[in-house]
């Protein structure tokens, strides 16, 4: 797949979970926290999941095409972003077109289900949450953020990331939130796990 396809499909995907999901979850039930599911990511409390490259929920799908507003009103309620939430959304028009390559939907599904399975050997009693705001699967431990990304704009492809609040210094710290490898160097759930407690043993010295 050419990285044109995948940004393209990742801007989608981050823009359906913001519009479609997060924004009317947070209007009905004030949250705006997402989760992983099997085969994609929903909400925490709204019941709506996009699975591939549909929107499902329980009483039916539809395709991820034409609209975000037409996608949600063929589910039965308006699109929009959570307003006051947090500052900067995606920026996406629910009028604009929405288009998802099904080989990135996958190929994004298995990296957050990769990163899962790390954040819970990492931390088992912490729930990963998958944020709207930066569509990143992340778990907070004693003020450090660890997580996975499928990329943004600064680095298009997919990450792990480790993130202290507090900035440390070192070579192991090589982006200006904390730590970043991609999706190629830590591939399974032994290397990001590896990564993170490093980081973890790293952010506790300073």
């Amino acid at each position: 797949m050419d990285e044109k396809t995948y940004v393209r499909s990742r801007q989608a995907l981050h823009a359906t979970a913001e519009l479609l999901i997060a924004g009317p979850q947070y209007r009905e039930f004030g949250t705006i926290r997402l989760r992983i599911v099997q085969g994609g990511f929903g909400g925490v409390r709204w019941p709506f999941s996009v699975i591939g490259t549909e929107l499902a929920w329980p009483e039916g799908r539809v395709r991820l095409q034409g609209t975000f507003r037409e996608v949600a009103q063929a589910a039965g309620f308006e699109p929009g972003a959570p307003e006051g939430a947090y500052a900067e959304t995606t920026g996406a028009d629910p009028d604009a077109p929405l288009e998802v390559d099904i080989s990135a939907a996958g190929l994004i599904e298995e990296w957050f289900v990769l990163g899962g399975r790390a954040l819970r050997c990492l931390a088992p009693d912490v729930s990963p949450v998958l944020w709207p705001e930066h569509f990143d699967l992340a778990s907070t431990v004693t003020d450090v953020n660890y997580g996975v990304s499928p990329g943004d704009e600064a680095h298009p492809g997919p990450y792990a990331y480790v993130g202290p609040s507090t900035p440390c210094t070192g070579d192991f710290w090589n982006a200006p939130f904390g730590a970043l490898r991609p999706r190629d160097g830590v591939n399974t759930v032994a290397a990001l796990l590896e990564f993170f407690e490093e980081g973890q043993a790293r952010a506790a010295l300073g």
